[in-house]
C-alpha cells in the first residue's frame, strides 16, 4: 500500500490584516522527497512554511501535515510541532553557550527524556561534523556552521518533515556544497523536506518538485 503524503494542503491562505501573504496555495509532499518553493523575497515562502509546520495558523484553507489536521485542534498542532524541524534563516542561538549547551536546552524544550538527551546531542553533533568544536561557545562559530549546528537542533527529536528557510543564504561556495550534500542524505533517510529558496539553480540541484510562488502558485 502506498504510504499516505506527509503534506496535502488545500487552498492555504494568510491574511496580515488587509495584506494577502499567500493566496490559495495547495500541495502534497510524500516522505524521501524534497519539495522547492521557489520565488522572489516577500513572494510568501516563509509564511507558507510556518503553516504547515503548525507555528502560524491559515486564515483559510486546510491541510494534514504527517497525519493530523492543521489548525483544527490544539493537541494536533501540537502534534504536527513535534514532527517537524525547522531550520529558520536566522538560527538564533545562544551564542554565549557552547553547542552542546544550547543543543541540550533545546532538547528539553522538545521533551526528550533526560537520559536521552545526551546521546541525542552527542549523534546530531557527529553527524554534523561539529565533535571537536562541541565545547566552543557558537559565538566563534562561522555563519556555515552554524547553519550545521541548526540542522542538528532541528533533527534532535527525529522528526518526519523537515522545512529549510534559505539554508545556504550567505554561504560561500564549500559550505554550500556541504549543505547540499547533507540534504541529500536526509532525503534518502527518508526525511520529507521543504526547502526554501530564490535561486533556480538550487532549487534544480536539490527537488524532486519545484513549486514557483509568488502569493499565489
Amino acid at each position: 500500500m502506498t504510504s499516505p503524503p506527509l503534506i496535502h494542503a488545500t487552498a492555504l491562505t494568510r491574511r496580515f490584516d488587509q495584506r494577502l501573504a499567500v493566496d490559495g496555495l495547495s500541495l502534497t509532499l510524500a516522505a524521501g522527497r524534497v519539495l522547492a518553493l521557489l520565488g522572489p523575497n516577500g513572494a510568501g515562502k516563509t509564511t507558507t512554511m510556518r503553516m504547515l509546520a503548525g507555528l502560524l495558523a491559515p486564515s483559510s484553507g486546510t491541510a494534514t501535515v504527517c497525519g493530523f489536521a492543521l489548525g483544527q485542534r490544539d493537541q494536533d498542532n501540537d502534534a504536527i510541532r513535534a514532527r517537524c524541524g525547522v531550520v529558520p534563516e536566522a538560527p538564533g542561538f545562544y551564542e554565549r553557550l557552547t553547542a552542546r549547551q544550547n543543543l541540550r536546552f533545546f532538547a528539553g524544550l522538545q521533551g526528550l527524556a533526560t537520559a536521552e538527551i545526551d546521546r541525542r546531542v552527542t549523534t546530531e553533533l557527529q553527524r554534523f561534523a561539529l565533535g571537536e568544536r562541541a565545547d566552543d561557545r557558537v559565538a566563534t562559530y562561522s555563519k556555515g556552521m552554524k547553519q550545521r549546528l541548526s540542522l542538528a537542533r532541528a533533527l534532535l527529536h527525529q522528526p518526519q518533515l523537515l522545512f529549510l528557510d534559505e539554508p545556504t543564504a550567505g554561504l560561500d561556495p564549500k559550505a554550500t556544497a556541504e549543505l547540499h550534500q547533507l540534504i541529500r542524505e536526509l532525503r534518502s533517510a527518508g526525511k520529507g523536506i521543504v526547502l526554501s529558496t530564490h535561486t533556480l539553480e538550487e532549487a534544480e540541484a536539490l527537488a524532486d518538485e519545484v513549486l514557483v510562488i509568488d502569493t499565489r502558485m
